[in-house]
């Protein structure tokens, strides 16, 4: 580069140098501490599952709370590579409070234990946490109403593997109407969690016959569990 051109660019520099300058000050003038970009961000803290439980609250805002006894928020580890998830509580999850506890949830235990986990190592919650009236299928603004605090147990959890439990976990985790019995036995993906559809135990009880597939579907599961 020949003496010039040199000089040129140095001019250049300085000016852009000097011109920086002026513009810092005028900003700390008027209060400005940090130039943008230049601030550290400050980390928010995750929130923990029982700061969501109380963010839940004693919720009103759907029409389940008309009828319902107790929320049924979830309950297990929460820091659990497995989650399962049901579409709603039934009777005796409504009346104790807690998730799978009647003869489907008894049925649900054994096949956890069946894994060599137990329901402690592990995380329980339906769809929906609130019983709807005689057990009838969740309907669309319940789903809706509720999914957020799903969503958010699910981001705390942050899990390796979901178990989907029947249509409606299926279908609202994979925004899909396929039923449960096209979508079973394969893994699909929940903003980057392994998802595999199974029947729900209730029906196991109704249906007998169905266990083995279930069983199938639950050794891929553990398959995948201790990779």
């Amino acid at each position: 580069m020949d003496k010039a051109k040199e000089s040129l660019l140095k001019d250049k520099l300085a000016y852009v140098i000097g011109d920086l300058q002026h513009y810092v000050a005028y900003q700390k003038s008027l209060g400005v501490e940090f130039l943008p970009g230049s601030a550290k961000k400050i980390p928010h803290p995750q929130p923990t599952l029982t700061e969501v439980r109380e963010e839940l609250g004693e919720c009103k805002r759907c029409k389940l709370h008309f009828t319902r006894r107790h929320i049924v928020f979830g309950e297990g580890s929460e820091k659990a590579l497995l989650v399962f998830i049901g579409e709603a509580p039934g009777e005796d999850e409504d009346r104790q409070g807690r998730p799978f506890v009647g003869k489907a949830g008894q049925l649900l235990t054994r096949i956890i234990n069946a894994i060599d986990l137990r329901r402690e190592e592990v995380y329980i919650t339906n769809i929906i946490k609130c019983r709807p009236p005689h057990n009838r299928n969740p309907q669309q603004d319940e789903i809706a109403t509720c999914e957020p605090f799903l969503k958010k147990q699910l981001e705390i959890i942050q899990p390796k593997i979901i178990c989907a439990l029947g249509s409606f976990a299926a279908q609202t985790l994979l925004k899909t109407d396929e039923k449960i019995s096209q979508l079973r036995g394969r893994f699909f993906l929940y903003r980057g969690i392994k998802v595999m559809p199974t029947y729900h135990p209730a029906f196991l009880l109704r249906n007998p016959h169905k266990k083995r597939e279930v069983w199938k579907d639950i050794k891929k599961i553990h398959g995948e569990y201790i990779k």
